[in-house]
């Protein structure tokens, strides 16, 4: 494998018995996929999703010392670094994808973090998604009384609502409604027996060559600003999703500034961000997950006739007016990067540093 080339980590979640090893067992046997690794995660002493994939290989590996999240990410760090190894001496046959199935509570958030920010790790592997399941059945008491399987669902590429055989239509469509004002845009599909096409679910990432098709159908924000909320039977009144544009390109190091502060100081409240914003005058992919940001995407052209920065934010308990209180510092210019404009700078702080009740 080139030195360049790194590997594509999708992350499959979802809450206890929602389907991740029966969509993991009918995803690997399809040729599609006969060049992934996977590591799956058990809590407990003894793990036992291993001994139900139905093609185990070298490539499987078992993870059963605790939860992904928090415990092991040491031992996340040394498998990926292992199975790399492995894989450039020939201990195991080469591998062009890995899959991680995390246990069902826990939160996918440290995983991309892992992925992304480990110096031992980013060079060799790359984010791809988060796929998560979600139980036609349970699903909708799961939301409402695990904050892990709200979260779960907020931060997903795509969204899959299984065992929708054995449960009422309308329990279904309310469920996917649901579902649509947690994570807007976000495509949402049923599937029975873990039978989906693996192209459905991979591949989400961009690249600087993506096509103004792939970079709509990630930024979705038409899908954001068509959402109106009921703040009587909306269960979820603390995620809220926002949608906002902006007129006038913005500078790169007011995007540098802009988005470090916002992470760093309301990171907990942002589930997700992602932006196509016009960034003296060239478009630029951004994308970040709480306190984590990717690495911005300078795109090969823009991705239609407009120019406009888009940005598209999932928060938890953070109203609209304090995210545009916060976008003036990306007006910071770099040819005078000391004189920020005080009441702006003043705006941003308030902002950042308002305490919720």
């Amino acid at each position: 494998m080139p030195p360049q080339a790194r590997t594509p980590v999708s992350i499959i979640t979802g809450f206890l018995g929602s389907g991740k090893t029966t969509l993991l067992n009918h995803v690997l046997a399809d040729q599609a996929m006969a060049g992934a690794a996977v590591i799956i995660n058990e809590f407990g002493a003894i793990g036992l999703d291993h001994l139900l994939i139905a093609t185990p290989n070298e490539n499987t590996v078992l993870l059963s010392s605790g939860c992904i999240c928090c415990t092991v990410r040491g031992d996340l760090v040394d498998t990926l670094r292992d199975l790399d190894a492995k894989r450039l001496a020939g201990g195991v046959p080469p591998f062009n994808r890995l899959l991680i199935e995390t246990t069902g509570l826990a939160d996918p958030v440290p995983i991309i973090q892992t992925v992304i920010a480990d110096e031992k790790i980013a060079p060799r592997f790359e984010m791809d998604g988060v796929i998560t399941l979600i139980d036609a059945v349970n699903g909708m008491s799961q939301l409402d009384r695990q904050p892990e399987a709200v979260k779960q669902a907020a931060v997903a590429d795509r969204l899959l609502i299984t065992k929708t055989d054995i449960t009422e239509p309308l329990q279904t469509k309310v469920l996917r409604e649901r579902l649509a004002l947690l994570n807007p845009g976000v495509p949402v599909e049923t599937v029975h027996r873990g039978k989906i096409d693996p192209a459905a679910l991979f591949g989400v990432a961009l690249n600087a060559g993506a096509r103004g098709d792939e970079v709509t159908r990630w930024l979705r924000d038409e899908a954001v600003t068509r959402i109106t909320y009921n703040p009587v039977h909306n269960h979820d009144n603390y995620i809220r999703s926002h949608c906002l544009y902006l007129d006038e390109p913005v500078s790169r190091m007011g995007m540098t500034a802009w988005l470090t502060a916002l992470a760093s100081l309301r990171g907990a409240n942002l589930l997700r961000v992602k932006a196509l914003l016009n960034v003296e005058g060239e478009p630029v992919v951004v994308h970040a997950v709480q306190t984590l940001i990717h690495e911005p995407v300078t795109l090969v052209q823009w991705p239609d006739v407009d120019r406009r920065s888009r940005l598209v934010f999932i928060t938890r308990d953070m109203a609209r007016a304090e995210i545009e209180a916060t976008l003036d510092m990306l007006r910071l210019k770099p040819a005078n990067p000391a004189r920020l404009d005080p009441r702006a700078y003043a705006n941003f702080v308030a902002a950042m540093t308002k305490v919720h009740e």
